[in-house]
């Protein structure tokens, strides 16, 4: 079948079958968004995961030392347990938005710090299903890093004291490791599967992470060859922080049509879930899926479509 014979049915799809059905019911996999403020019935109307944006990561949630701001948390965390969403953390460590004063402290007050970040987070929310312990390692690693292992005889050790410490606090969560350029640059991607590499060795990894920015110029050969690489693992991969920034309408819709399904269907895709779809509530303007009048997209109605082709063909 081709392409357009498939982009065709679809639109026909979508015409036929009720714009109400949660669009990730259509398949096994979940296709989740961001808590930004206080989901409401809309956002179930779509997806069937939620990932906090900004309210989980530890720069947000304890600004100042030892105050800790845990109500935009708790709303996202509640919502979820609340609707059946499976919940993922986002994020245990990164080093882009960690607390500013940690970088102030001796390396044993740091590693103090951290263990308590690790402790309250485990306290208070004792069923997140999905946890992105280390966030963008080889991009914006932590100023504490050295503190909890530094480079030591891996290159990565802080990333595995990350890891072996999260498996002793979360023992019933997935732990992921996440992070960008994955996707589209083969250097990035190698330096990634090292660190993949060391964590599935010592079994503290349950699945693989890869953010989904800045796929526009990505060809979707080089998306698939990428993931094909790191399903050699034999570990679940979550696309995570999916957005496609187009103000047209329609090349929306065909970056869309050229992507998405690469995603959604790679054997190795466990869930896929975008960073916002509604205008005003998304950190790249023109990626929203719901524009300023609250009227869908043609991707989002596209995606609809697809979707339920999908469970169709793949019940």
């Amino acid at each position: 079948m081709t392409k357009n014979m498939l982009n065709k049915i679809t639109t026909l799809l979508l015409t036929l079958l009720l714009a109400s059905t949660v669009l990730a019911q259509t398949n096994t996999k979940f296709l989740g968004n961001i808590y930004t403020g206080k989901p409401d019935a809309l956002f179930l109307n779509y997806w069937n995961q939620l990932t906090p944006e900004n309210a989980g990561k530890w720069g947000t949630v304890e600004i100042s030392r030892d105050i800790m701001t845990w109500n935009s948390l708790d709303y996202a965390y509640k919502f979820a347990k609340d609707n059946n969403l499976p919940f993922k953390q986002h994020t245990l460590i990164w080093g882009q938005q960690e607390p500013r004063w940690i970088s102030t402290l001796s390396a044993e007050e740091q590693k103090q710090e951290v263990l308590e970040w690790y402790s309250l987070m485990a306290e208070r929310y004792p069923d997140m299903e999905f946890i992105d312990v280390v966030n963008e390692a080889q991009h914006a690693p932590p100023s504490f890093k050295d503190a909890i292992g530094g480079d030591g005889e891996t290159g990565w050790d802080w990333i595995i004291w990350s890891f072996e410490t999260a498996r002793a606090y979360f023992p019933n969560s997935k732990l992921l490791i996440n992070d960008y350029n994955i996707l589209c640059c083969s250097n990035d991607l190698e330096t990634y599967k090292t660190q993949i590499r060391l964590l599935h060795e010592r079994g503290l990894i349950d699945g693989i992470g890869v953010q989904a920015h800045g796929l526009e110029n990505v060809f979707p050969s080089t998306i698939q060859s990428h993931l094909d690489s790191l399903a050699e693992f034999g570990l679940p991969i979550y696309v995570s922080e999916l957005e496609l920034r187009e103000s047209d309408d329609v090349l929306q819709l065909q970056l869309y049509q050229d992507v998405f399904p690469v995603l959604w269907h790679h054997p190795a895709v466990q869930g896929v879930t975008l960073w916002g779809y509604k205008a005003g509530e998304i950190w790249r303007p023109t990626a929203e899926l719901i524009n300023w009048w609250d009227e869908e997209r043609l991707a989002l109605q596209w995606l609809q479509a697809y979707l339920q082709y999908d469970r169709l063909i793949n019940p």
